[in-house]
């Protein structure tokens, strides 16, 4: 079984604002299932997508992102 990925941080910092799913899936007018899936990385948003969580998370994209290098 493949090892799953964690491409990433959406629900890292939901955690950290104390925010839901539920409540960023209603902000940018995505199921819940969807944002769900974003959150546990077994689907990515697209950059639009990436792009309009930040703006509601009011954070940097790349805080949303896992960095590949260090």
């Amino acid at each position: 079984m493949a090892k799953e990925v964690r491409m990433n941080r959406i629900k890292d910092v939901l955690k950290e604002q104390g925010r839901t799913q539920t409540w960023l899936s209603e902000k940018i007018d995505k199921s819940y299932v969807v944002v769900t899936n974003y959150c546990n990385n077994h689907s990515q948003p697209s950059i639009s997508i990436l792009r309009d969580i930040a703006k509601v998370l009011d954070v940097d994209v790349r805080e949303l992102l896992i960095p590949t290098k260090k």
